[in-house]
């Protein structure tokens, strides 16, 4: 086989796979409606449940349901029978995945999940399958063709329920209101958890760590006083606390171009006066887009009375994972 060929095969199955999504795509419509509609108004959990290639697919849809705020769990339909069962409840929705709507481990479900009380809800690629007939509601994915050269193999068929699963969750996280800070709370190990969770406050320097001089000290103690803090930056504030200026490094190399008196001459003379500063309580990300649109490398922190309570940094926000 050529590279010519094989590339050519290969986007046939991305065609293929494409045609299926494109067909169930346009053909959606009360059924997709009513089933979304038993969702959203689900008092208990979302259950998926399917055996080998639709069980992998059960697991990721059940997955995405639990990202967008729709409480789900994957059952396995041989840990089922064997005592699993126990986790469903008559308030839950039990969506059963099964191409052919004649899977046996799917089927002999049915009778203890309809005395249990679930909702039954189907995905079936077979309007007149044992499955579509025994569920409360049914989907029918039907697609001409697996993009496997045998059209035996799951593929157009896996891919099609894998993308309608998407679109129930999606479709449900949009109607019951599902936000940005819900969305965090749920993945608050990754990035983009911190993106919507982490505020200023969690990141910043505070208490000691906050390089500051009072106005009126010699441009060298500000120099000391970033050294020791190692953040390229000086808050300086008058007698009451509250900021007045900021000294970077960049304020010191113009004063030394300027020949001014490093040891003679107080910080004031030096600092850019009245510079832009943040609150603690707003969003990281946010920060950090402030601090690109203002091409600054830091903001001072600051309380309602503008009283210096941090120093945010670029690299601060860098070390945390966070990128706009």
């Amino acid at each position: 086989m050529n590279v010519r060929y094989r590339i050519d095969y290969a986007r046939n199955v991305f065609d293929e796979e494409i045609r299926s999504l494109m067909e169930i795509r346009d053909n959606l419509g009360a059924d997709f409606s009513d089933i979304e509609q038993k969702i959203i108004s689900c008092k208990g959990k979302v259950v998926l449940c399917g055996i080998g290639k639709s069980g992998h697919i059960a697991r990721k849809i059940s997955a995405t349901f639990s990202s967008l705020g729709t409480p789900s769990f994957f059952l396995h339909p041989a840990e089922a029978v064997h005592g699993d069962l126990g986790m469903v409840s008559a308030a839950d929705i039990v969506i059963l995945i099964s191409h052919s709507g004649e899977t046996t481990e799917i089927l002999r479900l049915i009778p203890s999940l309809k005395i249990i009380g679930a909702e039954l809800i189907a995905i079936t690629g077979k309007k007149d399958s044992s499955l579509a007939r025994a569920c409360n509601l049914c989907q029918v994915l039907e697609i001409k063709k697996e993009a496997c050269f045998l059209n035996l193999a799951p593929t157009s068929s896996t891919t099609s329920a894998l993308v309608y699963g998407d679109a129930l969750a999606a479709v449900a996280s949009l109607e019951t209101g599902f936000g940005q800070s819900d969305f965090g709370i749920r993945h608050p190990a990754g990035t983009l958890g911190k993106r919507v969770l982490t505020k200023v406050r969690d990141v910043m320097a505070a208490d000691e760590e906050v390089p500051l001089v009072v106005s009126g000290v010699r441009i060298t103690d500000a120099i000391v006083e970033m050294s020791k803090k190692s953040l390229g930056v000086v808050a300086v504030v008058n007698q009451a606390g509250r900021l007045t200026g900021i000294l970077t490094d960049g304020d010191l190399r113009r004063a030394i171009e300027k020949r001014a008196d490093l040891y003679g001459d107080i910080v004031d003379s030096v600092m850019t006066e009245n510079p832009k500063y943040i609150y603690a309580d707003i969003l990281i990300v946010d920060a950090l887009q402030k601090l690109k649109e203002s091409r600054l490398n830091n903001y001072p922190v600051v309380d309602e009375e503008r009283q210096v309570i941090g120093m945010l940094t670029w690299q601060m926000i860098v070390r945390e994972g966070i990128v706009l």
